[in-house]
């Protein structure tokens, strides 16, 4: 009797289980090469720290778990790391695609590792002109998962806008940004201008009077056009923000009555917000594992759980888990137009079928906290100190209330 290693498992299975033909920078990972390990078996530690990468590709990559998968890349994706700067996280969160421009507009880390903001700084909104990034690509001449470095332009903002963290648009022709407010200055709602000066107006800042926590993350409702966002308690756990006031929530807000109110409770940490195409669904991540500066716990949730939208509250109703995720956390939500659920994660961007089948990763073995679909596609990957652009088949989920 003996043990069939991981990497004789894969072998083993490569002959009747791997697609034919796989696209560029691709590999395919069978379940079944990875069931069963063995008493001695390389078995992880941490989702932190450890990721899952058994054939120990390069990155970035696609590592594909079901065939399905190959319907989102299509016949000829490609994979590439666009922009970089070691000592700052410039592109953590909130990004936004403005297709009159073809930019992308994030912000930085507000109080993390690389963030260059605290309580004392504030952090910093950044563009990208994909314009920019097609045109090194192209001088790349189809060198597969080659890195090139384009210029982020960082711009100035009111202050009004404390510690972005969160984003969509467009609204009014404007971004809306959802800030985690800093020291004394409040969490917010608010539409920017993504032309200069980039005045802007704030829509929300309390609840009945109170200070929200720190706000999240936003997403507009592809139906009905109200505002759904996420607070939590991570301004205060990386020390930026007063003690919490209210528990960890999810929020609607009307923005034509000003009106709003609780639609789901009971989280760890509600991070990220999604809905599906036609909004019957929402999908909120709980960072629970994550405790920011109080460390890491693998036993608190690193879960999406997903919810039905009650069709005349929209109270979201029904509550289950969708995915629990296998490395880091889930952070940034997104839908794509077939109703596919991506999530930036510990190891880069995870995507399910929307019955909640794990299809495959963007995996670039460092965290995402978010990423954006730039059009049909083409999708943006925050990944802190860089950004990647992978061109794919799949078509974003579009919503605009113009």
């Amino acid at each position: 009797m003996f043990l069939i290693t991981l990497f004789q498992c894969i072998a083993v299975f490569a002959q009747t289980s791997v697609p034919k033909n796989l696209p560029p920078q691709s590999v395919f990972v069978d379940p079944r090469s990875f069931a069963v390990l063995g008493p001695n078996g390389p078995f992880r530690n941490s989702s932190f720290t450890q990721f899952f990468n058994p054939t120990e590709t390069k990155t970035p990559f696609f590592q594909i778990f079901d065939p399905a998968f190959l319907t989102i890349l299509g016949s000829n994706p490609s994979f590439h790391e666009v922009a970089s700067n070691a000592t700052f996280a410039f592109a953590h969160e909130a990004p936004i695609f403005v297709p009159e421009t073809d930019e992308v507009f994030f912000a930085s880390n507000d109080g993390g590792a690389l963030g260059n903001s605290d309580l004392n700084h504030n952090n910093q909104v950044g563009k990208i002109s994909l314009q920019a990034v097609e045109t090194a690509l192209q001088a790349l001449k189809g060198n597969s998962g080659q890195a090139v470095n384009v210029p982020v332009t960082e711009l100035t903002l009111p202050d009004t806008i404390q510690m972005t963290n969160g984003g969509t648009g467009t609204f009014k022709s404007s971004l809306v940004l959802i800030t985690s407010g800093r020291g004394p200055l409040p969490p917010s709602i608010a539409l920017v201008n993504p032309k200069s000066p980039h005045n802007a107006t704030v829509l929300l800042d309390n609840f009945f009077g109170r200070q929200f926590n720190s706000l999240n993350d936003i997403k507009i409702h592809p139906t009905s056009g109200a505002f759904f966002f996420t607070d939590v308690v991570y301004g205060f756990l990386n020390h930026f923000r007063p003690a919490p006031l209210m528990p960890n929530q999810v929020y609607r807000f009307d923005p034509s009555t000003g009106a709003v109110r609780v639609v789901a409770t009971d989280f760890d940490k509600c991070n990220g917000i999604a809905f599906s195409p036609n909004g019957k669904i929402a999908y909120i991540a709980d960072t629970g594992a994550s405790g920011g500066f109080l460390g890491n716990n693998q036993t608190e949730p690193a879960t999406i759980y997903a919810f039905d939208v009650d069709p005349k509250s929209q109270v979201f109703l029904n509550r289950r888990i969708f995915a629990y995720i296998d490395t880091g956390v889930p952070d940034g939500v997104q839908v794509d137009a077939a109703g596919n659920v991506y999530a930036g994660c510990g190891d880069g961007v995870q995507v399910w079928s929307s019955e909640g089948t794990l299809l495959g990763k963007f995996f670039i073995g460092s965290t995402s906290a978010n990423m954006v679909f730039a059009g049909d596609g083409r999708l943006v990957i925050m990944a802190e100190t860089k950004i990647f652009v992978a061109k794919i088949a799949a078509k974003e989920g579009k919503v605009a209330f113009d």
